[in-house]
Parts: C-alpha cells; sequence; structure tokens
C-alpha cells in the first residue's frame, strides 16, 4: 500500500492550521453574480471542502476599477462583494477547509473592457503585451498609490467575510509580475530603475494587504519561477525577489507557478496541458525553497496525490496545489486519506471544460465528471421509486456513464458492447502521441462500473431480435459514429486513407503524407506527430483559421510548437475538393482560389464523423420506450458523451 504519511500531516501557518498539504489554486470559474461570488461558486469550493481538501483560494478579485476587464471577475474593491464571500466561506470552513482570496490587478494583460470596448491598459512602462497586442499606458504615481489602497480596501472585504487568508497574484505576467520585469519595468522613479525599486511596488502592496486584513489572516504571494517566454523572468530573478521577500513579516508564504500571459508560449503553462510532465514545476520550487524560509506551495500537473507525497517527500515543496485533480474528483482527499487510491477519478489535463469552458466565459466543469460546476443540481442524485430494465447499447463513455447512473439509482442494467473492450473512440485517441494519458477517462469509468450491479455483455451487437430476447423497459443507443467519408474526386486514382485506418495500423502509408484536417481538433495534430516521427513528410491542411482551432489554446499552441520544430508544413484556411495519384487539390476558403499540393504519396483524411442511426431507426418502429445519446445523437466530444450519460441515467 502507498504510503502518504507526508501528505497528510497538517502545516500552521500564522496561528491557522492547514490539515493536510493538498489545497486547490485560484482559478476563474465564471460563476458570478454581478461581479460577487454566487452560491453556485460556494457550493463548487464546497464539493472541495466536503472531499477533503485543506483549502481552497478563490480566484482573482480586481482591487481596482481599472482592473476590471471583460472578463467578468470579482470586485474585491466594492463592500458588496462581502456577502457572497462569507456565503462561500460558510460553505468550506464548515468541513475544515481553509478559504483565501486572491486579489490582483491584469495591468497591460487585458484587452477588452466589460462593455466590449478596448480598454486603457496601464503597466509600468509603455511595453506592449505580444500576446493581445496591448499598448498599455504608463501608470502614474497617483495610480499606483489608488492601487495600493485598493490593496488594503479590498483585503479589509475579505476579512469582514470572514475568509482565512489573502493571496497576491505577482504570477504570470500579471500588474504586481509586470513590476518585477526589468524588460517591462522600464520607469526611473521610486517603483523602478534598479531591483529594489522593481520590488517596492509589490512590497507596498504586501504591506497594504496586511493593514487590511489584520493580524490574524495568512498573506501571501503568488509568483511564476519561470515566465517560459520571451519575456523571461527567469529563475535566478526569482530566487533573488524571494529572497529579498523572506524577511517581510508581513509575507506568510510563497505559492510558486511557471508560465506568463504575456506570450502564446508562455501561457500554456498557466493550465498546462498533458504535453507537460507530472509535477515538472517542483524542481522550480525547490530551488526557491532553498534560499527562503516561509512554506512554499507550488501548482503545475500534480494530478495524483502519490505525485504530491513524492514532491512532499523531497523536501521541494510544503503545500500542493491540485486543482484540477479536485476537479475531476472533489473526494480525491478522502479517497487518498482512507487508501482507496484506485477509486480516485484522476485528471488527464485535456482542459476541455475547466479552463476550456472558462476562456470560452462558460461556467467550468470537467469532461469525466460534468457534475463538477453543476453542484446545485447534481449533488445528490436520488434513488428510483421504479426498478426498470435498462439496456444500454454501447460500451463508449456515453453508454458506460448512462450504465453505472442508471444502476446507482437502483435500475437493472444490461450494457452490450458489440466488441471485445469498453471505451469507443477513447481507444483511438489514447494511441496519439502524448495522448495515453487520455485513456484514462475510460479507465475511470470502468472504475465507475465495477462498483456497480451492471450485467456488461462483450461481443454484443444490439438489434431488435436481442431487444426482443432481452425485453428491457427502456433503450439507451450510444452507439456512436463512423468516419464521414464524403465523395472525393479522383480518390479511386489515388492512395486515401482515414484516421482510423491509421491509428488502427490497417494503411500502409506513403512518404509523402498530406492530412486533409476538417475536424480541426485533436486528430489532425495527433495524426501529423505520429506521421512525421515515423518518418514522414507532413503537411496538415486545415480547414480553420489554425491547426486544433477547436480544442482549448494551451493544448493547441503547445502542440503547434512541438510541430514546427518537427518540421511540419501546417497549411490554414483550406478545403479538401480532389485527389489524383500524385496531387491533393484544395480551394482556399476565403479567396476561393486553388491550392494544389504536388508530389504526395498518402491523402489522410480527419473529416469529420457519421453517426450510428441503425438501431436509433429501428427503435421508432418499436413502441418501447427509449433515448438517444452521445455521437450516435450527434458527433461532438467526450464531454457531451459524458454529460448526456449522466443526464439520462438521471431521467430514466
Amino acid at each position: 500500500m502507498v504510503q502518504l504519511n507526508n501528505l497528510f500531516q497538517p502545516l500552521r501557518i500564522r496561528d491557522k492550521e492547514l490539515k493536510n498539504r493538498i489545497f486547490s489554486t485560484g482559478h476563474m470559474a465564471v460563476m458570478l453574480d454581478d461581479g460577487k461570488p454566487s452560491q453556485r461558486l460556494a457550493a463548487y469550493h464546497g464539493a472541495k471542502a466536503k472531499g477533503g481538501a485543506a483549502l481552497t483560494i478563490v480566484e482573482a478579485a480586481r482591487v481596482h476599477p481599472t482592473g476590471d476587464s471583460g472578463r467578468p471577475a470579482i470586485q474585491a474593491y466594492d463592500p458588496a462583494c462581502v456577502l457572497g464571500y462569507r456565503k462561500l466561506a460558510d460553505a468550506c470552513q464548515s468541513h475544515g477547509c481553509l478559504v483565501f482570496g486572491q486579489l490582483t490587478h491584469p495591468g497591460r494583460e487585458m484587452f477588452l473592457a466589460s462593455d466590449g470596448s478596448r480598454p486603457v491598459a496601464y503597466a509600468p512602462a509603455a511595453v506592449p503585451n505580444e500576446r493581445f497586442h496591448v499598448m498599455p499606458r504608463a501608470m502614474p504615481i497617483t495610480l499606483i498609490n489608488e492601487i495600493i489602497e485598493g490593496f488594503e480596501l479590498s483585503a479589509s472585504h475579505l476579512s469582514q467575510a470572514g475568509l482565512d487568508g489573502v493571496e497576491l497574484v505577482a504570477s504570470h505576467g500579471y500588474l504586481l509580475g509586470q513590476f518585477l520585469n526589468p524588460k517591462i519595468n522600464l520607469r526611473t522613479d521610486k517603483f523602478g530603475g534598479s531591483f529594489e525599486g522593481r520590488l517596492r511596488f509589490l512590497k507596498d502592496a504586501i504591506q497594504a494587504t496586511r493593514r487590511g486584513a489584520g493580524a490574524e489572516m495568512i498573506v501571501g504571494v503568488r509568483l511564476s519561477g519561470e515566465d517560459k517566454d520571451y519575456t523571461e523572468n527567469d529563475l535566478n530573478q526569482m530566487l533573488e525577489i524571494c529572497s529579498a521577500l523572506d524577511s517581510e513579516s508581513d509575507l506568510d508564504y510563497f505559492n510558486i507557478t511557471v508560465g506568463t500571459s504575456a506570450g502564446l508560449a508562455g501561457s500554456t503553462h498557466i493550465v498546462p496541458p498533458m504535453e507537460y510532465e507530472t509535477g515538472y514545476t517542483a524542481p522550480i520550487s525547490a530551488s526557491i525553497k532553498s534560499v527562503v524560509t516561509k512554506p512554499i506551495f507550488v501548482a503545475g500537473r500534480i494530478n495524483q496525490p502519490q505525485i504530491a507525497e513524492e514532491i512532499l517527500k523531497m523536501g521541494q515543496a510544503d503545500m500542493c496545489g491540485m486543482t484540477r485533480a479536485l476537479i475531476s474528483d472533489p473526494m480525491m482527499p478522502r479517497k487518498a486519506a482512507n487508501g482507496d487510491l484506485d477509486d480516485i477519478r484522476a485528471c488527464v489535463a485535456c482542459n476541455q471544460a475547466c479552463i476550456g469552458h472558462m476562456l470560452n466565459a462558460c461556467s467550468i466543469s470537467c469532461i469525466q465528471r460534468p457534475e463538477t460546476g453543476r453542484e446545485l443540481q447534481y449533488a445528490n442524485i436520488s434513488k428510483t421509486k421504479l426498478k426498470k430494465s435498462i439496456l444500454v447499447a454501447g460500451g463508449g463513455p456515453a453508454g458506460v456513464k448512462a450504465a453505472c447512473i442508471a444502476a446507482d439509482r437502483g435500475h437493472r442494467v444490461t450494457l452490450c458492447e458489440k466488441s471485445n473492450s469498453l471505451g469507443g473512440q477513447i481507444n483511438l485517441a489514447q494511441s496519439l502521441p502524448g495522448r495515453a494519458e487520455f485513456g484514462g477517462i475510460i479507465t475511470n469509468l470502468n472504475k465507475e462500473l465495477t462498483k456497480t450491479a451492471v450485467s456488461v455483455r462483450f461481443n454484443s451487437f444490439v438489434n431488435l431480435d436481442l431487444i426482443e430476447e432481452i425485453a428491457p423497459d427502456v433503450v439507451i443507443a450510444a452507439t456512436g459514429a463512423t468516419p464521414y467519408m464524403p465523395e472525393i474526386q479522383g480518390a479511386e486514382e489515388a492512395h486515401v486513407v482515414n484516421a482510423w485506418q491509421v491509428l488502427e495500423g490497417k494503411a500502409n502509408v506513403g512518404g509523402r503524407v498530406v492530412i486533409a484536417d476538417w475536424r480541426c481538433d485533436w486528430v489532425g495534430l495527433g495524426l501529423a506527430e505520429l506521421l512525421v516521427k515515423q518518418g514522414c513528410n507532413i503537411r496538415l491542411a486545415v480547414n480553420g483559421m489554425v491547426a486544433g482551432q477547436n480544442i482549448p489554446q494551451y493544448a493547441r499552441d503547445a502542440w503547434i510548437g512541438k510541430l514546427h520544430k518537427l518540421g511540419v508544413e501546417i497549411i490554414p484556411h483550406v478545403r479538401l475538393v480532389g485527389v489524383d495519384s500524385e496531387d491533393v487539390y484544395l480551394q482556399h476558403t476565403l479567396s476561393g482560389e486553388p491550392v494544389v499540393l504536388n508530389s504526395v504519396d498518402t491523402l489522410v483524411t480527419a473529416l469529420g464523423h457519421f453517426s450510428e442511426t441503425k438501431l436509433e431507426k429501428d427503435l421508432s418502429k418499436h413502441s418501447i420506450s427509449h433515448h438517444i445519446i452521445g455521437d450516435c445523437l450527434s458527433p461532438r466530444t467526450v464531454e457531451e458523451a459524458i454529460l448526456e450519460g449522466l443526464k439520462v441515467g438521471i431521467k430514466v
């Protein structure tokens, strides 16, 4: 049995005790009511508290109106926020979980005002931002002083709400961090010009926060140990900064992460995809820990208790941020403490429903656990009063989730899968380079399944004969989809294969390959990497603005950077028109002009999927009650499949 002795040791900071070493970092959840914490946000954080986390840090709140942007955030400078914070604190502290609030100002990292217009963005100096293409205005001294007062006022509101601590955000290239960076802070007054000058704004903000928070609240600061971008604040600079801050009596801890919002490369580390190794930030936090005396928190792809335990055991940090692990399974700390490690639903770092939702201004959730973010709807799923016989056709994520929920509610469930294994398209997706972790989704669903009384039949194709044999009360069709292959002019003369055939090892691919990517998701990117590593010359022709257009940007951007290093040519804005024995014919989607790619051995198509509707059509002629979910309803993603499985499992 894995020993987690370090993970479940308490940690005392100031006069407060964190009951273990697991915490949730501050992150935007998109669950606010007019700039104030909502009951939904309280329930979301409360679920983590109930699951055993020692600390949850509430998302970055603004300390001054000049920091308000088109991305809704808590306005901590407004006393109207106090009631919402108090409800949130009550939801968490009753479970022995501390609650901190984050305070920030984005500085130049804002490209829209709350009304959709372009804002006046402020920074230490007029140094442009590359990611959002913002040219900021240098902050006058009067505004600097107002913002420092804003930290004090905002901290006082968190104190009135009964929170346990305050964290200042100087990470990820936001305003406090901009003042620390000599490439951005070009000031010559007392807030720049030297190391001590660049540090002054953060020190003044810490002292103001302490005045507002009072003596009892914990005060910490979040810092990027490395920017990992062209703006680079490197580790040596951060070691010097943390050494200088360590003597600040008003400061209680350092929270270390990596990355910056200022550039596309650095921003991929804000919510690192599975491209990055688990626990990859720990060596950076260890370096900082070696030069300071205050406790060190760290976050970055720590998705399993065993990983956190090793970081703590090696002395690389004192607290481990496991945010997405808690989104995927809020009960993770409690399960780990009870030794039930195999029951933990591990995060696979797909970024699809957490940061992916947030970047689209939607409330965050999890593709594996759609109950997250919907706690007020699904926290308590009731047992059925009328037990039914349920037949589920299809053992992909939609079918498995529906079977699990229906069985948990007390129904008698039979799950039929036409192949000899569960998982559906996940089994293909996990075979893409760097995507093996994605297979954890079906591993986790299998764990749920083994805890139920669902009867699973493999190599069992559901048709009307089987339905008559089983005689269920309800049929749930989750029969998935197959590759969509439209008529391609000249295909009979060429070597044309689809993505599934490549991933299943059923295609003999030539050395010069064009991938026609209509999907603009993981598939085209993954196929390009797979085949270029096999020695092929790859041209990725994308029917979109950019490869990976339909996946979360941090995952997409990391992948595009990798493909560039591998020499893959990416051609955007093109649709597939035809093919012959040596050429692929495309059309530019904007100009309408032809684009011809010569010297092609193989065309690989990733043109989407076509719903498998035969069972649905058969059921429509039958009087039996039935439901259609997942890709056989409409080809989409794992997220929608599992969500619909949950919904129909509750409905039947």
